[in-house]
């Protein structure tokens, strides 16, 4: 097994999925997720999402790095954060809020449980 894996979705099947129902907020996102690297409780790949907002409640951490498009996240209690591309930020698990699609949003990820 080589120890180089480019970040790449060249042969990696998309999973497509959609938020729970019950944490919909608006819209009627829809999520594409390419899983690149999956071991040992750590995740890696790329996501991404048509318009919409959902509830969100972080367990794990999470880094990640939009590629393109515009979100907008609000943790409770806090102002919300516009994301764009070329934007990176880290998710601690305790995390809730709303995550809301406003531009098809695409980004890499990895997550650590």
């Amino acid at each position: 097994m080589p120890h180089f894996l480019p970040v790449s979705l060249d042969g990696i099947p998309p999973e497509v999925s959609h938020p729970d129902p019950a944490r919909v907020t608006s819209g009627d996102p829809v999520h594409t997720t390419w899983n690149i690297e999956e071991r040992d409780g750590l995740y890696c790949g790329i996501w991404q999402s048509t318009p919409g907002a959902w509830r969100v409640n972080y367990t794990e951490w999470e880094y990640c790095r939009i590629l393109s498009g515009v979100s907008i996240l609000t943790e409770d209690g806090q102002p919300p954060v516009t994301l764009r591309a070329g934007d990176s930020f880290i998710l601690r698990p305790g995390f809730t809020g709303i995550w809301a699609v406003i531009e098809t949003t695409r980004k890499d990820y990895v997550i650590r449980v």
